[in-house]
């Protein structure tokens, strides 16, 4: 059937969604951004998440009941259904685990011990999340000029609604973003992008790259709120020849650049992405 059919993939709202703007993204070339951003918008994205149900209706309560009809509806059917996983216990055990990783990089072994389980099972069980998108894992870039490391990722959530701490919040919020946006890129336009984080072996890092034909595009530090510009951001700009760098930060409204570096509100970056 190759040829007779199209592959999307299908992500939950984003920001320039909800505000019906549909940038022309060349990939390679700078993002462009909205001037104003409705407050309110951005700020019942963040609260409820991207799924249209809790978004639609905006209710805490109703938050907490799907949430947990959610996982019940994840765990009874979808993994019950189609795989061959029967230890539903330990795999909820897991589900309760993974949150607090969010937006750190994830130890299997260190999941692996807490559960007292072998690493295999445990791999396998994370992989069968990802299929069945509660969650997704972004791997490092990789390039000899930055000593990067190789084979740890990090963690995000679909529903970042799920996240208490406004940091790992507002990062997978940003993660899940750019995720929407390599997607969008690749299925529509057919465009090989990617997303990745960075990190080197002396522990410097950038929370996200994206990168076009496998070379850097442009990289995105998050902050909760306005802080110094990150000195990682300069460093790998340089080691990599970056074209485009960003800081992105929840509180503040100030947007400028500094030494190279554009520093705005994060609600004005998710305006700039498909």
């Amino acid at each position: 059937l190759q040829g007779r059919y199209h592959y999307y993939r299908l992500h939950p709202f984003s920001l320039a969604e909800l505000l019906s703007v549909f940038p022309k993204v060349q990939p390679g070339e700078e993002l462009v951004f909205l001037d104003s951003v409705p407050d309110s918008n951005f700020k019942n994205l963040l609260q409820y998440g991207g799924f249209p149900d809790p978004f639609l209706e905006q209710s805490e309560k109703f938050l907490r009941r799907w949430h947990n009809e959610r996982l019940d509806r994840f765990f009874k059917e979808d993994v019950r259904d189609l795989t061959q996983i029967h230890d539903l216990g330990n795999l909820t055990l897991l589900a309760d685990l993974l949150p607090e990783k969010v937006s750190s990089i994830l130890s299997i072994n260190s999941l692996a011990q807490d559960l007292q389980m072998n690493f295999r099972t445990v791999a396998n069980w994370i992989e069968v999340f990802e299929r069945f998108y509660y969650c997704f894992r972004l791997a490092p870039f990789q390039s000899r000029r930055i000593a990067s490391v190789r084979k740890e990722k990090k963690l995000y959530l679909w529903d970042w609604s799920e996240l208490k701490g406004v940091g790992p919040k507002v990062e997978n919020m940003l993660a899940s973003h750019l995720l929407k946006f390599c997607h969008y890129l690749h299925d529509e336009g057919g465009w090989k992008v990617s997303l990745h984080y960075l990190r080197d072996e002396t522990g410097r890092e950038i929370d996200f790259l994206v990168c076009y034909e496998n070379k850097p595009w442009f990289a995105v530090e998050s902050k909760s709120e306005g802080q110094a510009i990150s000195k990682a951001l300069f460093h790998f700009r340089d080691a990599l020849k970056i074209p485009f760098c960003y800081q992105v930060s929840l509180e503040g409204s100030k947007d400028y650049l500094k030494d190279g570096i554009r520093v705005l509100p994060l609600a004005k970056f998710l305006t700039g992405l498909v």
